[in-house]
């Protein structure tokens, strides 16, 4: 019993000592903090996948009254807003090479007698390619204009129509499926880096050699190294979760121990991934360095910017050694869908596994490397 006194009263000096390290220059607090509310505002309001806004052009080569109807909609839809009115189709080229429209829309000479005969009459739309999901998005937009156009002014409609309902995302914002993944995202990237440089700072600094020849085990030194690094990340997770529940508003249907549980053991492994590196590194450059090649892969393959399911296979296999894509993927469905502990389970146990490979790699080095 005294022994797992000693045990603990010897973590909880070292503990205190680490986050004395971190946290007595007032500068590191508010480097560690600060990016994480900053970064969250910026990716909701700039990393978003909805046009709202659409620059166009129009040929009309018929300036009939049914031409005038369809371009009426689309310039009082909110959504486009007309550049340039063309007199021949040789100036759409340089429209668009130039980048002053995202489309153009050419109505043929003969559009107005076709309709006015009860014929179909296609419109012609050319659209800037170089952003596809944005050139897709306006083309889709487009086609609605057209398609309530022909529902409601010359009664024509298909015999089969779509209706849509969209789950976990009525409005169908981008921003509600970026933000929760942020939870993960954004805090990992500190994380790493802090439990990366813990070792290689004392490493530089000299004082891992007086660590060494006190009575701290090397389980005494990963724990007291990774307990600071989880808590940090667990704080700037909160940081964000407060941003997207109050600032953007966006609902959460589902449990807050549950998304917290899946924090702490996403955080963890990502504590086990730095502690590594910080063992390997033999001094602080060498850890950031290590860190920052490292980081772009991991978000590359999580699934944040792409879906997995659209990697080539070899990626996709690789994804299961990367924390933060069940990180994200549990983030999301939690918070979003509002799902329990039996539907997110499998997200728990890549997570725990990678912690149970990477501590005990980074005690061993603790114990080996020098």
């Amino acid at each position: 019993m005294n022994n797992m006194i000693a045990w603990f009263r010897y973590l909880n000096v070292l503990v205190k000592k680490e986050f004395l390290t971190i946290f007595k220059d007032p500068s590191n607090r508010v480097i560690l903090f600060a990016p994480a509310l900053i970064q969250a505002l910026l990716f909701g309001y700039a990393a978003t996948y909805d046009v709202n806004h659409v620059d166009y052009a129009v040929l009309d080569q018929s300036r009939g009254q049914h031409a005038y109807g369809l371009l009426s909609k689309l310039d009082g839809s909110g959504i486009f807003k007309r550049t340039a009115t063309l007199q021949n189709a040789d100036q759409i080229k340089q429209l668009i090479d130039q980048r002053e429209a995202l489309a153009v829309i050419t109505i043929p000479a003969d559009f107005e007698n076709k309709l006015n005969q009860g014929q179909s009459s296609p419109i012609q739309v050319i659209v800037d390619g170089r952003n596809s999901s944005t050139a897709a998005a306006a083309a889709a937009y487009i086609n609605a204009v057209v398609s309530q156009y022909n529902q409601q002014e010359l009664a024509v409609s298909a015999p089969v129509n779509i209706e849509t309902r969209t789950w976990y995302n009525p409005n169908q914002e981008s921003r509600w499926g970026i933000m929760p993944s942020l939870i993960a995202a954004l805090s990992m990237m500190q994380t790493l880096l802090l439990s990366a440089l813990s070792v290689a700072r004392e490493r530089e600094q000299g004082t891992f050699d007086q660590l060494l020849v006190t009575p701290y085990t090397p389980l005494h030194i990963m724990i007291g190294k990774a307990l600071p690094p989880i808590f940090v990340g667990l704080i700037q997770s909160s940081i964000i979760l407060l941003i997207i529940m109050f600032w953007f508003q966006i609902p959460m249907n589902g449990s807050l121990a549950l998304l917290y549980f899946g924090l702490v053991s996403f955080n963890v492994a990502v504590v086990g991934i730095g502690l590594s590196i910080s063992a390997i590194a033999l001094n602080m450059q060498q850890a950031m360095l290590f860190t920052f090649l490292l980081i772009m892969p991991l978000m590359l393959l999580s699934g944040l910017l792409t879906p997995v399911q659209n990697m080539p296979q070899i990626l996709e296999m690789a994804t299961y050694v990367n924390p933060l894509r069940f990180g994200i993927d549990l983030a999301q469905r939690v918070y979003l869908e509002g799902a329990q502990f039996d539907q997110v389970k499998m997200d728990f146990v890549p997570m725990i596994v990678i912690a149970i490979l990477s501590l005990p790699l980074a005690a061993w080095l603790f114990k080996n490397r020098l």
